[in-house]
């Protein structure tokens, strides 16, 4: 590794043979000295999830100039812990990236994606972290219109860095050709209907969590959601801190505790 180029670490919660880190992955070692930690296979909706019961391996899978890639038996969580703990003895990662993920991670989708989850960790740990995720869930995915948004978008953050406790939620609409940018927030709105029901052969049913987005937002051109199906990418900073400060004053002026 070059000290004189960036440090950039990545990971993903679709496991590291999946097409959307891999592509990131050599995107950004054009220009910056990249190693993926990341999980052995499919951890999607891991949010911030850690291991605690059972032991964490890694293993290198290749190594070549300006890139090396590990696997990780653990969450995207334990990806970037495992990371920061074995492989940088000297020097952190100047960046951490989550993905690029197959599927969006905008509105509510932030506190369940193991993507996301990374790019918290990352934040917390006081590195700059951006989450990148296309709206396409296919294993074979197009990220080649992303490409330029996402080398952008590292190249500022690397610049200008990002305020403690700070992260970027970065979402691809899944077109060829994009509208825009927006600067939004996370759209309002809930999961409904979670749950399809099935006849299990032996007795009883079983259940895949399944479930539709439901808005309910009464200022979507504000949010990341609505902009994203409109062809736009859609960029949200995100903090770690989850008070409520207004409410907290509320509670200092008017509760009776």
């Amino acid at each position: 590794m070059n000290n004189e180029r960036p440090l950039i670490l990545i990971s993903n919660d679709d496991g590291y043979k999946a097409r959307g880190i891999n592509f990131v992955a050599e995107l950004l070692s054009t220009f910056a000295d990249v190693v993926v930690m990341a999980p052995e296979g499919g951890r999607s909706g891991m949010g911030c999830a850690i291991t605690s019961k059972e032991p964490v391996y890694y293993s290198l899978v290749r190594e070549c100039q300006h890139l090396a890639i590990y696997k990780c038996s653990g969450t995207p969580v334990d990806c970037i812990k495992m990371a920061l703990h074995e492989l940088f003895p000297d020097r952190q990662p100047d960046l951490i990236v989550g993905g690029i993920n197959h599927g969006d991670n905008s509105g509510v989708n932030v506190h369940y994606s193991g993507t996301m989850g990374i790019v918290i960790e990352g934040c917390m740990k006081g590195i700059p972290s951006v989450g990148f995720s296309l709206d396409n869930h296919s294993p074979e995915a197009d990220f080649e219109p992303c490409a330029p948004y996402i080398v952008k978008i590292v190249e500022q953050v690397l610049d200008r860095g990002l305020p403690t406790g700070s992260c970027l939620n970065v979402n691809f609409p899944a077109t060829p050709l994009y509208e825009g940018v927006k600067v939004c927030r996370m759209a309002r709105g809930e999961w409904t209907q979670e749950w399809e029901e099935h006849p299990h052969p032996r007795g009883g049913n079983y259940y895949w969590l399944v479930g539709s987005f439901c808005l309910r937002d009464e200022r979507p051109y504000e949010a990341d959601r609505p902009n994203l199906t409109e062809g736009y990418v859609a960029v949200t900073p995100i903090q770690i801190d989850m008070t409520d400060y207004s409410l907290m004053q509320e509670i200092q002026a008017n509760w009776d505790l």
